[in-house]
């Protein structure tokens, strides 16, 4: 039994040399035939690489395009037919598996990248609200002038050498309400120094 197999074995690895050598002339017939002998073999490595029935075929498919386009670079004195072909498709299975991962990897991190958590506009919109309201009251806290220079230089945008000449008073007078403004702010506020 075991000398069939292997009589078996041998005939189809000549003739897969044979046929092999005949597609790289460009005989469609004998490539015909190499598919024949051979797909069964290719898909079922295919399959075992891959698992997924379809891909195993789109892969299959695959490798024997590749044997009929690179047929004549097949040289016999490195191997057989059969090794040639089944080491393409050991290659293409694998190049499918990493692939694949490369394809999930790269999905996990855009599908992170884009997640925007839920927001809640209503919320936002309350705490902003209640926030101002906080700040408008500790500012009518502050002295005229202090109120003054604060909102000119942080509400109104301004320098505070800007503030001083609107105002017609010395830049440093103008530093001196500000701070004394914001540590009067922090305090009625309760915002840690």
């Amino acid at each position: 039994m075991l000398e069939l197999v292997a009589r078996e074995s041998e005939q189809s690895t000549e003739s897969a040399d044979r046929l092999l050598a005949l597609t790289a002339l460009g005989d469609q017939a004998a490539f015909a035939r190499l598919y024949d002998l051979m797909a069964p073999r290719v898909f079922g490595l295919v399959r075992r690489v891959l698992r997924d029935p379809a891909q195993s075929e789109e892969v299959t498919q695959e490798v024997f395009l590749e044997v009929w386009q690179s047929a004549t670079r097949f040289d016999a004195a490195r191997g057989t037919a059969v090794t040639w072909i089944m080491t393409m498709t050991h290659r293409r299975a694998v190049d499918r598996v990493r692939a694949a991962q490369s394809s999930r990897v790269r999905d996990s991190k855009v599908g992170i990248r884009d997640y925007a958590p839920p927001f809640d506009d209503v919320a936002e919109s309350v705490e902003v609200t209640l926030e101002h309201e906080r700040v408008m009251r500790a500012m009518s806290r502050l002295t005229d002038l202090q109120r003054q220079a604060v909102t000119l230089a942080y509400f109104g945008g301004f320098t505070h050498a800007e503030v001083a000449a609107m105002l017609h008073i010395p830049v440093g007078t103008i530093k001196t309400r500000l701070r004394d403004g914001m540590i009067r702010l922090r305090d009625e506020l309760g915002v840690a120094s």
